[in-house]
């Protein structure tokens, strides 16, 4: 039987491949990929291209690990997509604030394939887990040698998406004996309303979000008041902050929740949103650990926008 399966290296053919670019920032990189792509894609519309890849830069720059930029856009006129690689190992710069990237793969998708697109990008995601890797292809001289990487990472292309596809690592976790006080400090400065909780073993036991913390604040019997006013000055406010060293998250923490395999196709992860009315998922791996998180803002953005 033929095998069916895809790799991210057949979406890229040697001469859109440039190597050792000598550029003074990202514009000039992503120009010189994209004009790349239109001399060997006369199809594709370059202005719309352009327009589309440095407008997604303008507003978040794909850097997606240390030295590596992936820029895409999702284009009405092409049917396959398009990839162009570039490699910089003197670096460049390519955020405002002046981070260096080695290693630039511009990703171009048909805009009705979003399967095909969120692949491609958690493909490369997986092939450069390790920093080293980045390093290592910044440092290929040939576009054979580069195709040659590609071709010995052979990462595939699943069927469908997956929850794992779809899920973001937990870059912020609280152990269940943090303080009340650690867990303000960390729901403040993390982009989540919720954080896992886990146990010094690293296995699961609840969730903490922004929703128990006024929960705790405001116990239910105040919440029979039809008429809070009189409580001025936020004072039961006031006295959790008094508390907040001495009361651990294990006492606050809700240990309902909604966690998934990430083997789990990302359809349905759609239907749970829905079903269940809630803007977080948790995921697992095969062991039963956390895995990701999956926030129902990242999961549509995914889908329509990244």
């Amino acid at each position: 039987m033929p095998e069916t399966t895809k790799h991210f290296y057949e979406y890229l053919f040697l001469n859109n491949i440039r190597c050792n670019i000598q550029s003074e920032n990202s514009v000039a990189v992503l120009q010189e990929l994209l004009d790349t792509l239109k001399r060997h894609t006369p199809a594709i519309d370059i202005e719309r291209a352009t327009r589309e890849v440095l407008a997604r830069e303008e507003i978040f720059p794909t850097i997606i690990t240390d030295g590596l930029a992936l820029p895409h856009a999702r284009l009405p006129e092409i049917s396959e997509p398009l990839v162009a690689v570039a490699t910089l190992p003197q670096g460049v710069p390519f955020d405002a604030k002046g981070t260096r990237v080695k290693v630039v793969i511009l990703l171009l998708t048909p805009l009705a394939e979003p399967n095909l697109h969120i692949q491609l990008i958690s493909a490369l995601a997986n092939i450069f887990l390790e920093k080293s890797s980045v390093d290592c292809l910044a440092s290929q001289t040939t576009p054979a040698a580069v195709m040659q990487f590609f071709r010995g990472n052979r990462i595939e292309l699943d069927s469908c998406l997956t929850a794992a596809d779809m899920m973001r690592p937990p870059v912020c976790v609280l152990q269940e004996t943090d303080t009340l006080q650690q867990a303000i400090s960390k729901l403040t400065t993390s982009r989540s309303e919720e954080l896992p909780v886990v146990d010094r073993d690293g296995d699961l036991r609840g969730v903490f979000g922004l929703s128990e913390l006024l929960k705790f604040t405001l116990p239910e019997h105040l919440l029979w008041m039809e008429d809070l006013s009189p409580i001025d000055r936020f004072q039961p406010f006031a006295d959790l902050l008094k508390t907040s060293t001495d009361t651990k998250v294990a006492d606050v923490m809700r240990e309902e929740y909604l966690s998934v395999p990430e083997t789990m196709p990302a359809i349905q992860l759609a239907k749970l949103f829905i079903v269940n009315s809630v803007r977080q998922m948790i995921i697992l791996d095969g062991k039963g650990k956390l895995a990701g998180i999956v926030e129902l803002k990242d999961f549509c953005g995914k889908l329509f926008w990244d």
